[in-house]
């Protein structure tokens, strides 16, 4: 169910690692938990954003989420569709729907991610 060329995050954020760019997106288990999403809200092309600290919001008709970024970088890039379109999360979190792109500053911190199998033992566990 989740793709094995994603690195996942704890706080249900997904990484494609492309040379020094990183495409950010949220998890299928992150838009099933927050229900139809509604607006997103990120960060402007330029934007530093730092690993772990909140890069942005996602709101649904339930909640409003803050998306946390699992890497450090530049943004290079939002996801346009996003802007008239947000529930495109809810269709195709892991393709179409990606969030944002950014230029890795420094090396990725693949020890803090987990691979798909890892990812989907730990939600599995936060279900219990």
């Amino acid at each position: 169910m989740y793709p094995e060329n994603l690195r996942y995050s704890k706080e249900h954020e997904w990484v494609r690692l492309e040379d020094d760019t990183a495409t950010i997106g949220i998890t299928d288990h992150a838009q099933e938990e927050l229900g139809d999403i509604v607006y997103v809200d990120l960060p402007k092309a330029g934007t530093t954003v730092e690993q772990g600290k909140a890069l942005g919001t996602v709101e649904s008709v339930k909640a409003v989420s803050e998306i946390f970024s699992p890497v450090t970088g530049e943004v290079l890039e939002i996801n346009p569709a996003l802007a008239d379109a947000p529930e495109k999360l809810n269709e195709d979190p892991h393709g179409e729907a990606w969030l944002l792109k950014v230029r890795l500053k420094g090396a990725p911190p693949l020890d803090q991610l987990m691979t798909a199998a890892e990812y989907e033992s730990f939600i599995g566990e936060e279900k219990k």
